[in-house]
């Protein structure tokens, strides 16, 4: 057999068992390892997520009670706190109850179409975030360094464009994404070291060429990170350079309490975002990467509505009038039965 015949001989024998290969291995599900298959722990670690959970939804489901319910909270600021709780209240659903019936079931497997649902949910979550947050640090520099303009200039027709905006390119965002990812195909490896179907470890286990998939992933994310950061970082930056020119101290210390629990959302939601995307995607800094995502994406809803409620007199104030106004209630009705 001469050579050139050969090669086409062997070629063709390649493609066959490589197509037959795809057919054969071509998966329907992945499994999601978790934090490992350490029995002793599958019980601590239900409880512990079933506690966040519990107050995470606890916790944003009063803030937007409280926001939606009571006329002293219908401004600008508390609109934006009231969607940044539907956020957390989604981010939290699409993870959390999966991953606590796994510890009680010990079932680790994920269809592939709700892993790619959930990888969309959450995407969508976080970029709607981080516009979100640029929005209330752009609400919180109107309000200290334009005190004069805040009430024409963040009328309620803006503040609902503003976040009609947030959503849409959140979603959109996040949308483009899971579109590249669905090229992908998937054939031998269905294991993503993690607990829930984050972006870059779902592409890991494709068997393509995903060079031009993480490129553009990359610019998606830099496209729906770096504007409302840097917007976010421009308006504290003319915040605290306002505060600083205030010349009382009661008067610097009342300014930058309108700011100061919005802008410690803000760094541990960017800090814990910048510190997953700036370490190293390898094996042995895995462990780190699920440290910063348990932080940013289980603990950081669960704290977010504590951190206003104890920093805010505004809503500690709401939570009072509403617990007053039940504690009324049930009397009223307690005494109707017993009359």
């Amino acid at each position: 057999m001469t050579s050139p015949l050969k090669e086409f001989v062997i070629l063709q024998v390649q493609l066959f068992e490589n197509a037959e290969f795809k057919n054969q291995t071509e998966i329907t599900e992945f499994i999601l390892l978790g934090f490992g298959d350490q029995q002793v722990l599958q019980i601590p670690l239900f409880l512990l997520f079933l506690l966040i959970y519990a107050v995470t939804m606890a916790g944003n489901i009063l803030i937007i009670l409280l926001v939606a319910t009571d006329q002293y909270l219908h401004t600008p600021m508390y609109f934006f706190l009231g969607n940044l709780s539907c956020l957390e209240t989604c981010c939290s659903s699409v993870i959390l109850p999966r991953m606590i019936s796994s510890f009680l079931t010990g079932r680790k497997t994920i269809s592939v179409n709700s892993c790619f649902m959930q990888h969309f949910v959450f995407g969508s979550t976080g970029a709607v975030e981080c516009y979100l947050l640029s929005v209330m640090s752009y609400d919180r520099y109107l309000a200290i360094c334009k005190p004069l303009h805040y009430v024409t200039k963040m009328n309620g027709k803006l503040c609902l464009q503003l976040v009609a905006i947030s959503w849409f390119s959140g979603l959109l965002t996040s949308s483009l994404g899971m579109i590249s990812i669905s090229m992908l195909e998937f054939c031998v490896r269905n294991e993503i070291d993690h607990y829930f179907c984050d972006t870059f470890p779902i592409i890991e286990l494709s068997c393509t060429d995903t060079h031009i998939v993480k490129l553009f992933l990359y610019v998606l994310c830099s496209i729906a990170t770096f504007p409302p950061f840097t917007l976010t970082l421009s308006s504290y930056i003319f915040i605290i350079l306002a505060i600083l020119k205030i010349p009382s101290m009661t008067g610097k210390q009342k300014a930058f309490s309108t700011c100061s629990s919005h802008l410690l959302v803000v760094t541990m939601f960017y800090g814990t975002l910048i510190s997953i995307y700036v370490i190293p995607n390898t094996n042995r800094l895995n462990g780190l990467h699920k440290f910063f995502s348990v932080f940013y994406t289980i603990l950081t809803p669960m704290l977010n509505p504590i951190i206003y409620s104890l920093r805010n007199k505004e809503v500690k104030d709401a939570l009072r009038r509403l617990t007053l106004f039940l504690f009324v209630q049930m009397q009223k009705k307690m005494r109707s039965r017993n009359g």
